[in-house]
């Protein structure tokens, strides 16, 4: 249903506000750099600090764009569940193709009340769900054997797996089939993923490098492992630099470096520092975005 290359979409900003018309050409240039679906008001779009009329706007931006080209799915978690259910019913109102569920945050729900969380939003919306597991930022971890159970309901269709944990996807494959949609949601070990269980990658990277993004997960999928490497060589040292400080504010800068938006993020982040910039700006010349 999904896979390759999914970019998790910046928000760009401009006096404060969301700059409408730089979003919706950004989103059009990643689709016409091939890249193969789109995420809105992920949390590489910042949408902690958008507002619920931001969030709404910025998914029905990317829906009018993208318009059927790519699968649009569009963030609509909350540690709320029914604030999640409400995001995700307006997802579907304005045309999204799938919906991209985080944890429960902060409130560390425990595994049963996990289940009942994603439970109660795939009973309330007839939507195809991936579900984000980021124990990172959420504080809380979905099991294998819970994430077996929400396999089971009919509109739970994959996760984005942002663990660090490579065992994970093969373990999951094993225990719930090759049908469920595994994506990973950390760039420097997409191709890694891919060859445990995987079938693609919700990318930050690929904000400023959608061609190269896209190129290497179409090499892996028609079984070129010399491209694949010579692409997942390139980007590494990307990688690491789109995160040398807190995400966005590298990927804006970067993104700001290609003419794209303003490097401009919302409180409590902060713009990228002078210090980490040259090493943004080098990994992209070193990737050949930038002479």
């Amino acid at each position: 249903m999904f896979r390759g290359s999914i970019v998790a979409l910046i928000t760009p900003f401009r006096d404060g506000t969301v700059d409408e018309r730089a979003f919706q050409d950004f989103v059009d240039w990643q689709i016409k750099q091939g890249t193969h679906g789109v995420v809105p008001v992920g949390t590489t779009g910042e949408s902690p600090t958008l507002s619920h009329e931001e969030h709404r706007l910025v998914v029905a931006l990317a829906v009018e764009v993208a318009k059927g080209r790519v699968p649009v799915i569009a963030g609509s978690g909350s540690n709320s569940t029914e604030e999640a259910i409400q995001l995700t019913k307006h997802a579907k109102q304005v045309g999204a193709d799938a919906a991209l569920v985080v944890a429960p945050y902060y409130n560390k729900p425990s595994q049963e009340g996990l289940y009942q969380h994603f439970k109660a939003i795939n009973d309330a919306v007839d939507l195809p769900i991936i579900v984000y597991n980021i124990p990172g930022r959420s504080v809380v971890d979905i099991s294998v054997a819970t994430m077996a159970r929400l396999a089971k309901l009919p509109n739970i269709v994959g996760v984005k797996d942002a663990t660090g944990d490579l065992a994970r996807p093969l373990r999951t494959r094993v225990e719930i089939g090759p049908e469920f949609c595994q994506l990973s949601g950390e760039d420097a070990t997409a191709t890694a993923f891919n060859a445990q269980g995987g079938v693609g990658c919700i990318s930050v990277t690929a904000n400023v490098a959608p061609a190269l993004c896209a190129q290497m997960q179409d090499a892996w999928s028609r079984g070129d492992l010399v491209e694949m490497a010579r692409i997942r060589d390139l980007l590494m040292p990307l990688h690491h630099a789109l995160f040398v400080e807190t995400s966005p504010a590298p990927v804006k800068y970067a993104a700001s470096l290609l003419g794209k938006c303003t490097a401009d993020v919302r409180l409590p982040l902060v713009p990228c520092s002078e210090a980490a910039r040259p090493q943004v700006r080098d990994a992209m010349v070193q990737a050949g975005l930038l002479s």
